[in-house]
């Protein structure tokens, strides 16, 4: 969930910078030198805003399927604590016992459907990644580099060597985007 955020912060901040960055002036490119912004890809691309519009579809899947766990346990809760003193003895621990069964019960439903989020995003990105490889390869030979930088390393570069835009011009036409459903974790194999 802070990851979706954190997805849209990007976004936002990219934009902004990008539109910032047309006005600099900047030095002269180097030959040979080539950088590449992921984070970018993954904002701009048609598969990567996919990923982030099905991941924020699940989270609210799962919100609405945690949501009635969540309303049971604050009334019941709430009528305990009221009720106190009125509610015989024998009837008091049965509720509580219940309340304490339910509340592990949507605890335990909330841990696995995180984890299978956290997964689903995963195999999503590796996707992304496994597309998008042999694009900056391919372009990374096609502009005759010999050093690919990461942009997250760079503060300023002159735009010519940046080979980002044509991946992900690249990425959406080879992965116009992705559709996908909540994914289980798979279970580990125990270690031999």
């Amino acid at each position: 969930m802070k990851t979706l955020a954190f997805g849209a912060f990007t976004l936002a901040l990219l934009t902004g910078s990008a539109a910032a960055a047309q006005d600099q002036n900047f030095g002269p490119a180097i030959p040979g030198v080539c950088v590449y912004h992921h984070d970018r890809l993954l904002a701009q691309s048609t598969a990567g805003q996919a990923v982030q519009a099905g991941m924020q579809r699940l989270q609210q899947e799962v919100q609405a399927e945690l949501a009635p766990y969540e309303q049971f346990i604050q009334s019941e809760g709430q009528q305990l604590q009221q009720g106190r003193g009125t509610i015989p003895q024998a009837d008091f621990a049965t509720r509580e016992q219940a309340l304490a069964t339910r509340y592990q019960e949507a605890r335990n439903l909330a841990q696995t459907r995180e984890g299978e989020l956290r997964y689903t995003q995963a195999m999503q990105l590796q996707q992304i990644a496994q597309a998008t490889d042999p694009i900056v390869l391919a372009l990374y030979n096609e502009r005759g580099c010999g050093l690919l930088l990461s942009r997250d390393g760079v503060m300023r570069v002159n735009p010519t060597m940046d080979l980002t835009e044509a991946a992900i011009q690249r990425v959406n036409a080879a992965l116009p985007t992705l559709s996908f459903s909540r994914m289980p974790v798979p279970a580990q194999q125990p270690a031999q």
